[in-house]
């Protein structure tokens, strides 16, 4: 049994995020008459972009958010009909500018299930050649760090972004889906 909605308000729309305010019944006969709900209408997947020499490409986006330029790595919303090892493959390269392959899924979650519909994907895979600029627009620098750089910004708390701050963690500890999907 689960949850059932029994009405729906619509807060806010539009085609990056909505709010609906919710009368939810609950499998125990609770009903909260407005549960706020968070709904991401495009899934979204990120790329942990790896080197040869081992290295992570990272990008440094300007975060109106959070008033500071973060480290954080590729990502971005699913396009219509695409996967989400296309969508990383595409992240990749509008914001490092390297091309990439050998994609694995390593990932899904949704990581605000308690008042968020959204659906996250990590994607692992290698980097290839270097075939065209950053996306300036959004991206205000590229650069490559080791697993100790990268284990060193976490123990400095200085990786914020949840989305990259997991997919590492899982990344560094080895987690792999090996029946995941493959490129």
């Amino acid at each position: 049994m689960k949850p059932e909605r029994l009405a729906r308000t619509t807060v806010y729309e539009s085609p990056w995020v909505n709010l609906y305010l919710d009368r939810v019944k609950f499998p125990n006969g609770r009903i909260i008459d407005q549960f706020h709900l968070l709904d991401f209408p495009r899934e979204a997947a990120l790329a942990i972009l790896e080197n040869a020499a081992g290295e992570v490409a990272f990008v440094r986006v300007p975060r109106y958010t959070t008033g500071r330029a973060e480290w954080e790595l590729p990502a971005g919303g699913i396009e219509n009909g695409e996967s989400p090892l296309d969508a990383a493959k595409r992240e990749a390269r509008e914001e490092t500018g390297f091309d990439s392959a050998a994609h694995r899924l390593l990932y899904s979650y949704h990581p605000m299930n308690g008042n968020a519909r959204q659906r996250f994907h990590i994607v692992a895979c290698q980097a290839g050649e270097h075939i065209q600029g950053h996306d300036v627009d959004e991206v205000s620098e590229v650069r490559w760090f080791t697993r100790a750089g990268i284990l060193q910004m976490i123990r400095d708390k200085s990786l914020t972004d949840g989305y990259s701050l997991t997919a590492l963690l899982l990344w560094l500890q080895g987690e792999d889906d090996t029946s995941g999907q493959r490129e």
